[in-house]
This record gives C-alpha cells, structure tokens and sequence, in this order.
C-alpha cells in the first residue's frame, strides 16, 4: 500500500508510522518502503519495522530495478507500506517519478492522507479532482488528518460520501505525536529519535480513528500478491572490492540507502566510526564516506586525530575513497560553523561553512557520466564551499537536462561530490 497525499506536510510519516506501529503491534511483518531519495523517513521506518527500509526512485533507477527492489524486500513480509514523497503527482518532470507512477509501476493501491484544516464542502473539489485527474489507479480511500472536532468530522464524511471516495478515518489534531524536523527534514538526534520511538501511543491513536477493514482486506490477498517475490534479480551489479571500510556513526555519516550496502554484499564491509579516534581499518581497499551531519559534531571530529590522519594517509598513498555531502565535507581542510572552526582531514584543499549567514539551499536530482557510464543521485544540502571552489571533473545534469553547477571531484583515487549517490543499480564506482 502506498501512502500519499495532496501536498507535503499533509501527514504522510505520521499515518505511515501510525500504521506500521499497528501492524506490528498485531504481529504481522511489515517491510517499509520510501518513494523517492529521502535517507531520513527511512530511518524511522526501520525503528518502527525492525527492518531497513528501502528507497523506491524512478529517476534515479529504472522501472526494472524498482519493480525487482520492491519484489525482493517483500518476500519475507506480510505487507509492504510504503511512504509517498511530496503530492501524489509530483515527480521531477510534471508526473514522471512521482507517486502515482510507482503506485501504478506495483499496482500498489493508495491511501490519499488529506490536512483537513478549516476545510469543509470545498473539500469536495480537491478529493474528486484528485480521484479523477489520473483514474489510471487504484485508490483505497482517504484518511482525513487535523479535523477540529466531531462535527468537522462528519461533515468532511459527508463530503467522501457525495464524491464516492471511502472515507477510512478522521484524525484529530494531535500535537503529541507529530515529529519535529530541522533543517534537512525530520529530527532524528538521539533525543528525537528516542522519544519516537513511543509505538504504543500512535498505534492506539490510530485504532482509535481509522477504519482497520480495508487492512483486512490487503492481508488477506498477501499469498496471490507476492507469489512470485524475490525471483527478480535486485543487485545487477555488485562490486567487488575485497575490503570495504564504511563510516557510520548516528548522525555525522549517517545518510545511507540500503542499496548501496546490498550493492556491496559480495564485498568485505567493515563499519567504523570516525569520531571514535581509531585508524582506519587494516586493508582497506575502499573507504566510503556517506553523508550526515559532520557540521555538528566538528569537536568530536576534531579530537579523532588518528581517524583523519590514517584516511589522509590512506588517501595519499592511493587509497580509493568515494566520499559524499557529509563525508566530501569531512575530506576538506576545514568545516565553518556558527560555534567555530573545525579542522577535518585535509584530503581535499577546500572549506565549507554551515554558518547560518552562508546557507544556501542546493537541491536536486543529479546526473553524470565516467568511464563510460551515466551515474546517478541526489544533492540536498545547505553548506556551501567558501574561498576557493573545486572544479569538476565531468559535466552534471538535473533532471530537465540542464547543466548545473554540482562538482564532481577527482583527485587521484578520490571520488567526492555533495551528491548523494544511488549505487544501487549501478554498483559503486570503479577506479
């Protein structure tokens, strides 16, 4: 099932992570999903599934990759939930890559999570224009979030019924369980994180309001739905790197999607934590550094001495490193920050700032070509290069085409950007 909405900020993560805390609370395995580039949602999906949850992207992979992705991770579930990204028809070019077009690409039925504030007859336009825009899909029936009170509720089920769209729900406004988020999406800080983690309390809300039948009704075609799940090759091409050390700490290397690890599962993968002062792993043959937010955790960093100057050894003597955003970022000689300045490994001769005063958003899918083969991912980030700017290696595209001001760097066996990569497809660049 797949969960969108008219706009973002309509409820989507609360519903979905409502619903799998339910169905896991009701013992059934529950295999989450995102649709589009998010790293973070997915975060909470597995806090809530006790399983990762994997990225389902149809401009950064293709309809064969994300049909074989989705059949693979629900082999082993009862049901797959997946959360939709921004409005149900946005994609990156008008409705390419959207929701709609994975929900039709799975046949996933959609459950439309519409913000019913101080709306009430006029609700009726937008949910049957919505049904009828594209009446190429399936839709369950809508879950009608922030109503005011039992009154609201009724009217607004009374619009569902003059429209003939299921109303499955009305959600009070509940400020006790929405998710607070910062500037680069949803909090996921250890504090945050923890308090999320309260699946009782959203469950029960959940229970309380929605109409549970159309649940029954989805697990009951389970056997016929993923009959023939996990047959579809998911990994087309693994790369072979012998012994590959990854950083990952919880929030300064952080942004991983699982495609990238299983891409790596022919691979020796070796996690480290760059903030606990240990050299880099005994034969490493790759160094991966992802994303995450190494701007606030410059003084832990910092007093990691060994850590840097093993990777900018490592890196020295030939070493393979793909580094990107957060981990590009901590490849530099210095990271800029409102509380200070912080030296980082000095593999790539530049600074950046995350001061307040120099944010600028950067954001976008992203395309380019090497060694003959067409790479593709997603930039998102606020810090910006100061002083001397890189310059790339290769030409990069958005997903209009047009050329855009994103480096790609190459130094020796250095691979960075700020570009989140999608690998899962591709398998990870070869040197």
């Amino acid at each position: 099932m797949l969960i969108a909405a008219p706009m973002s900020g309509s409820g989507k993560t609360t519903v979905a992570r409502g619903l799998m805390s339910l169905l896991r609370r009701r013992g059934y395995r529950v295999q989450p999903m995102k649709c589009g580039p998010d790293y973070i949602d997915t975060k909470f999906h597995e806090a809530v599934c006790g399983r990762p949850s994997v990225n389902l992207d149809l401009f950064m992979s293709s309809p064969a990759h994300v049909s074989a992705i989705a059949e693979h991770y629900a082999a082993t579930a009862d049901i797959c939930l997946i959360e939709g990204m921004m409005g149900l028809y946005d994609g990156y070019d008008r409705d390419c890559g959207s929701c709609y077009e994975i929900a039709r690409l799975l046949d996933a039925p959609v459950l439309l999570v519409v913000d019913a504030r101080s709306a009430a007859y006029s609700m009726a336009a937008l949910l049957k224009g919505f049904v009828s825009f594209r009446p190429d899909f399936r839709l369950l029936g809508v879950v009608l979030n922030k109503v005011g009170s039992p009154r609201h509720a009724q009217m607004l089920r009374e619009v569902c019924a003059d429209v003939g769209v299921p109303c499955l729900g009305c959600l009070p406004r509940n400020a006790a369980i929405a998710t607070q988020e910062r500037y680069l999406g949803l909090d996921f800080s250890d504090g945050t994180m923890s308090g999320f983690v309260q699946l009782d309390t959203i469950a029960d809300f959940m229970e309380q309001h929605l109409d549970l039948s159309f649940l029954e009704l989805l697990l009951k075609g389970r056997s016929e739905n993923v009959a023939n799940a996990g047959k579809m090759p998911y990994c087309n091409r693994k790369t072979g790197y012998g012994r590959v050390a990854v950083a990952r700490s919880p929030e300064a290397f952080s942004f991983i999607y699982q495609s990238t690890l299983d891409c790596l599962s022919d691979s020796e993968v070796v996690f480290f934590n760059p903030e606990a002062d240990e050299p880099l792993p005994e034969g490493t043959d790759l160094l991966y550094l992802p994303g995450g937010y190494p701007e606030k955790h410059g003084e832990q960093l910092v007093k990691a001495r060994r850590t840097r100057d093993s990777i900018r050894d490592y890196a020295a003597h030939g070493g393979k490193v793909i580094a990107e955003c957060g981990g590009m970022m901590y490849l530099c000689s210095r990271i800029l920050t409102d509380e200070g300045e912080w030296e980082m490994c000095g593999v790539l001769p530049y600074t950046v700032s995350a001061r307040q005063a120099d944010r600028h958003l950067s954001l976008g899918y992203r395309r380019w070509e090497m060694g003959g083969r067409e790479y593709r991912g997603h930039e998102f980030h606020y810090s910006q290069f100061i002083g001397d700017k890189p310059s790339t290696a290769v030409t990069v595209w958005n997903a209009r085409g047009e050329e855009v001001d994103c480096p790609i760097i190459r130094i020796g066996n250095v691979l960075a950007s700020y570009t989140h990569w999608y690998w899962g497809e591709t398998g990870m660049f070869e040197f």
